[in-house]
């Protein structure tokens, strides 16, 4: 099996770990919410039920976001897992939007239903198993570089963080029944935690589909690597992109216009070399090359150099 391969079944699996999980703890927090006669816990129910649908967006940006490029797709198909990350953004945003709405409702209404210690339980045993899930998934998603499985690693962190509130808010009511609108208010916290989480999910992946450039620390380090290439009189006309965890760079090359061909084709590739061994992500790189001078010469004002 081929280390992409590798790669590919290692983000499916643990995408799948978390699909038994998520229906395990959905049906655990709906029945503490309903028999626990918690708002909140019901909140959290639904986030984890929407957990299952961002697992199968993941899911569907594995399977076709890590193909090779084809006579339809010259550039891959690393914008599948740039949507699957957007779409997941948008969901946690539109459950995040629903449960706040709701719990809304019932601050409003004077309900004054106080949640009893099933409500508790519920909270404390999501709380823990959401977090390992997490743990676990950002460390695969980072190894194998997929924006969609990190994002849905945060989808863990996020359900893990609203179970939090839930403790608080349904122990604090538990304590003292004059506080049950804490309930409630507890459904609202979570409701915010989904939509923060979700809007950065949503504005990374818009970073990607408008090809914004990396920041100032990964431009360094390229820059860093091309000047340390024997060889290399300058460069310019850096430009680089993010695509599905993948590196997009473009650069040209200046070397000593007296070489051959060959030879500058040799440093084209030993530049191409160290851009794809020395930086921490998975690299496509394309290098031109000219003669020493070429950018004073009238070719395009360089960027980010």
């Amino acid at each position: 099996m081929s280390n992409k391969q590798e790669e590919h079944w290692q983000g499916v699996r643990i995408t799948w770990i978390g699909v038994v999980v998520n229906l395990v703890l959905t049906g655990l927090k709906m029945l503490a919410g309903i028999y626990g006669h918690s708002q909140a816990m019901v909140a959290d129910a639904v986030h984890s039920l929407s957990d299952l649908l961002t697992d199968g967006v993941v899911l569907f940006g594995l399977r076709f976001g890590r193909k090779e490029a084809d006579a339809e797709h010259h550039f891959g198909h690393e914008r599948i897992e740039t949507l699957s990350s957007a779409f997941i953004g948008i969901a946690l945003v539109v459950v995040g939007v629903g449960i706040g709405w709701s719990a809304l409702r019932q601050m409003l209404s004077g309900e004054d239903t106080v949640p009893n210690g099933l409500a508790i339980a519920g909270a404390a045993v999501s709380i823990v198993a959401k977090e390992v899930l997490y743990q676990y998934t950002v460390v695969v998603g980072r190894r194998i570089r997929s924006a969609a499985v990190v994002a849905n690693a945060w989808h863990h962190r996020s359900d893990a963080l609203s179970s939090i509130a839930v403790l608080v808010g349904v122990t604090a009511a538990q304590l003292n029944p004059d506080w049950h609108i804490l309930d409630a208010v507890a459904a609202l916290v979570v409701s915010f935690m989904i939509v923060h989480v979700g809007l950065k999910i949503l504005l990374d992946a818009l970073k990607e589909v408008i090809d914004t450039a990396p920041g100032k620390e990964v431009l360094g380090r390229i820059e860093s690597i091309i000047k340390s290439v024997p060889g290399v009189g300058g460069f310019h006309g850096l430009r680089v992109r993010t695509t599905g965890g993948l590196l997009h760079i473009q650069v040209h090359i200046e070397v000593d216009g007296e070489i051959t061909v060959a030879g500058g084709h040799d440093i084209a590739d030993t530049v191409e070399h160290e851009l794809g061994t020395q930086m921490e992500v998975p690299c496509d790189v394309i290098v031109h090359v000219d003669p020493l001078g070429a950018e004073s010469a009238g070719h395009r004002a360089p960027v980010g150099s």
